[in-house]
């Protein structure tokens, strides 16, 4: 499953992110490059291995686009917690943004 996130945060700044939180659920880093992250780990049940690549370029000068990738199906325990990083990133540019489901 594929889920992207325009923010105005350096590249650098979320892939920072991306370190503190993706460990915290249970992936561990298991590659790095310039603009880019993999982690790999068990989230939720079933005891099933997950991937996720995390990718980030700049857009249109002052944005930056995020890309997460997992290998997981849609809707699955990964994905939830790929949704709440974006959150993560941006009430990092608003403070004032509070998460509130609509389910």
């Amino acid at each position: 499953m594929r889920h992207f996130h325009r923010t105005s945060l350096h590249p650098d700044a979320v892939l920072a992110t991306a370190d503190a939180f993706f460990p915290t659920i249970g992936l561990r880093p298991t590659g790095e490059g310039a603009r880019t992250r993999t982690y790999q780990g068990v989230v939720g049940t079933p005891d099933v291995t997950a991937t996720l690549e995390v990718t980030v370029r700049m857009e249109g000068g002052h944005y930056t686009f995020v890309e997460a990738a997992s290998d997981q199906p849609g809707e699955s325990r990964l994905d939830r917690n790929i949704k709440k990083f974006f959150v993560q990133l941006h009430t990092q540019v608003d403070p004032a943004h509070t998460f509130a489901p609509s389910y």
